[in-house]
């Protein structure tokens, strides 16, 4: 991108970009939810049995779990907040009379999520897209609907070599709405320490991402994955398909 291109970024009123973090930033797509999830119990099953933890059968061992992350996640689409993925595998090892540190549960936490990372992939170009927004002095930061615990997803970032991009990241769980509740929009909007309306939301989807973006008086960009294919777009809304488009988005948009 040339530096002219990049110094037009802030000349107007967007001072941050927000991003959401599942099939935006990075793209999982579609998968066989019922076929990663055994493959992660797995991972974890052998952790455990690794670790020396007092597990029994593999098939009970996911059977538990399965039910408990339907529980959850219904009661999770009902209330509108999401829970703490981590903190549910210490509640069930304290009941098992599991025997971890701190950090073999987080090894066990990241044993369940790493299947699902095997399915991620990121534009090529992504850290450079980054890069020459936060060179011409916009803030980054992700705002994600998920369960998982940061420490996952914070390494995750990492060994993609993004997280150093983001001034702020704020996962659902952390706070007491998902999107897309007008509250984690200002929480996310407080923690840059800016008005919703200094603020471009990125999502791929409709009813979460551009909808609650634009209830809070942000500007939402769409971003094209399977989860908005055949949805109907409010009016105005920009459209991209990949990240890289943005820049150019924001100097002809928005500056």
């Amino acid at each position: 991108m040339a530096q002219t291109q990049t110094k037009a970024l802030v000349t107007g009123n967007i001072k941050a970009v927000l991003f959401d973090l599942g099939d935006t930033l990075i793209n999982f797509g579609e998968f066989k939810r019922t076929e990663t999830v055994v493959k992660a119990a797995r991972s974890a099953y052998d952790y455990l049995k690794q670790t020396n933890q007092p597990v029994r059968s593999f098939y009970g061992y996911i059977l538990r779990h399965i039910i408990g992350l339907r529980f959850q996640t219904t009661w999770s689409a009902m209330t509108g907040k999401d829970f703490d993925s981590l903190q549910s595998l210490k509640t069930y090892g304290k009941h098992k009379k599991f025997d971890l540190t701190p950090e073999q549960y987080e090894e066990l936490h990241w044993a369940w999520y790493r299947t699902l990372k095997d399915y991620a992939k990121i534009e090529p170009d992504l850290g450079e897209t980054l890069a020459a927004m936060k060179n011409a002095g916009l803030k980054l930061g992700i705002v994600s609907n998920t369960f998982v615990n940061g420490h996952a997803l914070d390494r995750h970032l990492s060994e993609e070599n993004l997280i150093d991009y983001f001034d702020i990241r704020l996962y659902s769980y952390q706070v007491s709405r998902r999107k897309p509740h007008i509250r984690i929009f200002n929480d996310a909007a407080a923690r840059l320490e800016l008005d919703p309306g200094q603020i471009i939301f990125v999502g791929d989807r409709v009813d979460k991402d551009v909808k609650g973006a634009m209830n809070a008086g942000m500007h939402p960009v769409l971003k094209s994955a399977y989860t908005n294919r055949g949805k109907k777009v409010p009016d105005g809304v920009p459209k991209i398909d990949k990240i890289s488009e943005l820049p150019d988005l924001i100097t002809k948009t928005f500056a």
